[in-house]
């Protein structure tokens, strides 16, 4: 059945820059693309779309009243903070309107990535060893794990502050990433200890039970053993790593990386859709870097290439999600979406 659908997003053009602000600055935000092909994918399925925009449009729409709609769909990542992304779905609880995607709660949780860390230590999910640190602390004193170590935000995603100086072999090294994060990012850094190896995603649509998508390897240079080399903002940029999927990995590690991603997302009650990022070591060991409830759904995205291996159009997958949603709020059952390309 048809849905009125509203969707929330923050868009790159939206961005009020500041002098202080480094160029990642609005890595996150969404182009303009992206939603077009979100409303187009909707409306194949025979929805109608509503285009809301962020937070403060939001609220404008909720103070007149202007807000029709049966359901939204969120992909907003919100502009500054560690709660940013859940100002939309907070907003959406409070005046009890349904949506597709994560709750408050899990975005506020999963952005900051040691309170997600904590969470995945909790359920026995293997993960980097880490340490938080400010400009302000002891680095002799908190590294208690030795080097090589990585550097990178607390609470950003899109391998933001993330460059070619970010693993580092020494504590004059490690001092300099540690004081770049907090001064330009204006957040403690997350530390870990460095997996040389390989790298994946996985992404989690659904919800009882979820199902993991095929395994996807990011190569960098045509290379995917990468050993000490890893995902920058650099490699965004220049748009220099490739995706393959599936993976040509060996069975079991496929198995296990998708067993792993259906027990972060369930760890941190993620719920529709989301994606697992992961390092796996020399010797075969996974270790989970983070889940993103929010992850890109750009049609040339990593998160929706396994299209093609589940004989599946992005349209349809976008409408998978929409269908998981509904059926999750009690509005609707999952029903075939239009054999679309």
């Amino acid at each position: 059945m048809s849905k009125i659908i509203g969707l929330t997003y923050d868009l790159k053009s939206d961005w009020q820059k500041t002098p202080d602000d480094p160029v990642d600055a609005a890595a996150e935000l969404d182009g303009h693309r992206t939603v077009e092909c979100l409303k187009v994918a909707l409306e194949s399925a025979g929805h109608k779309v509503v285009l809301i925009g962020g937070a403060c449009q939001l609220i404008r729409r909720m103070m007149k009243d202007d807000l029709k709609v049966d359901i939204v769909f969120n992909i907003s990542e919100g502009f500054r903070g560690r709660n940013r992304e859940s100002q939309v779905p907070a907003i959406l609880d409070l005046y009890n309107i349904p949506f597709v995607g994560a709750d408050a709660l899990t975005l506020g949780v999963t952005l900051d990535k040691v309170v997600a860390k904590k969470c995945f230590i909790a359920d026995g999910i293997p993960t980097p060893r880490y340490f938080k640190a400010t400009a302000a602390d002891d680095l002799f004193e908190l590294n208690t794990i030795g080097f090589p170590l990585f550097v990178k935000t607390l609470h950003e995603g899109t391998s933001k502050g993330i460059t070619q100086h970010s693993r580092v072999e020494n504590f004059q090294q490690l001092k300099i990433q540690v004081d770049r994060i907090y001064q330009n990012y204006k957040q403690p850094a997350l530390v870990e200890e460095f997996i040389k190896g390989t790298e994946f995603t996985v992404g989690v649509i659904g919800n009882n039970p979820p199902e993991p998508m095929p395994v996807v390897q990011y190569a960098i240079a045509g290379e995917t053993r990468l050993g000490n080399e890893f995902y920058s903002y650099r490699h965004v940029v220049e748009k220099s790593v490739e995706y393959i999927c599936p993976a040509p990995i060996e069975g079991k590690l496929a198995r296990r990386l998708q067993d792993l991603a259906l027990r972060v997302y369930n760890s941190v009650d993620c719920r529709d859709f989301g994606r697992v990022d992961f390092r796996v070591d020399e010797a075969g060991r996974p270790y989970v870097l983070e889940i993103n409830p929010l992850p890109n759904l750009g049609p040339d995205d990593v998160f929706v290439l396994f299209a093609k291996v589940k004989g599946m159009s992005y349209n349809q997958i976008i409408n998978k999600i929409v269908d998981e949603a509904l059926i999750r709020v009690g509005l609707g059952e999952v029903v075939s979406t239009k054999n679309d390309t």
